[in-house]
């Protein structure tokens, strides 16, 4: 079984393919609907899209900063950032959907992890 990237989306962007951060320094949340490549279905993946700057500033701010679930680039160029994720995704093959899923949520949070 794949992973197929269905949807990409942000609640702070709406026009991801357009935007354009203020600063060097920012972060954006981002959710990826992905589904199994040959199936209905899909699942909300999340992680933040940050500058080096902006993850510099947090390791100033605060002694320890945990980035799981952070994707981090030098600039955002949207193009480069969809095609890393689409390739991020792709590689994702396992013999169920949940050994997928857990593959996805090692660099994206899944709606269902740690759920019981």
């Amino acid at each position: 079984m794949r992973a197929a990237l269905r949807s990409v989306s942000s609640s702070d962007v709406d026009d991801l393919a357009g935007w354009r951060p203020a600063t060097g320094v920012f972060a954006i949340p981002i959710r990826l609907m992905i589904g199994p490549a040959d199936a209905p279905g899909e699942e909300s993946f999340d992680l933040t899209v940050c500058s080096a700057l902006w993850l510099g500033q947090q390791v100033e701010d605060t002694p320890v900063f945990d980035p799981r679930h952070y994707l981090v680039v030098g600039e955002f160029h949207w193009p480069t950032v969809r095609r890393y994720l689409e390739w991020r995704v792709e590689r994702c093959v396992g013999a169920t959907w949940e050994a997928v899923a857990r593959q996805l949520s090692r660099f994206a949070f899944w709606e269902f992890e740690d759920y019981s």
